[in-house]
């Protein structure tokens, strides 16, 4: 099954996004060469494609795990938690309708 793994940032984490993004994409790169990967990305902090200084508010990945619990642990293993990117994460199963 697919689930919703939404993250919100705490306030001015460029800094600590930076220090961690490359074990965070390497994570994602493994769901994405396994198959399981449906979308992921980050949600910018202002209505812009680069919000520059502005940042990210957080991020969205949905992607298929085993069960709730699988998807939970695998959110709570993110180098963005680690790193103290992510306020809140927020793990939810998830039905694909379209396309």
């Amino acid at each position: 099954m697919h689930y919703a793994i939404l993250s919100e940032d705490v306030a001015n984490s460029q800094p600590l996004r930076a220090k961690a993004r490359g074990a965070h994409l390497q994570r994602l790169e493994q769901l994405q060469a396994e198959g399981r990967l449906l979308l992921a990305g980050p949600h910018p902090a202002v209505d812009s494609e680069d919000p520059g200084p502005a940042g990210f508010s957080g991020s969205l990945v949905i992607a298929e795990f085993a069960s709730l619990e699988a998807a939970q642990a695998w959110a709570g293993a993110d180098p963005y938690v680690e790193a103290g990117v992510y306020q809140r994460v927020i793990v939810k199963p998830f039905k694909r309708v379209l396309p």
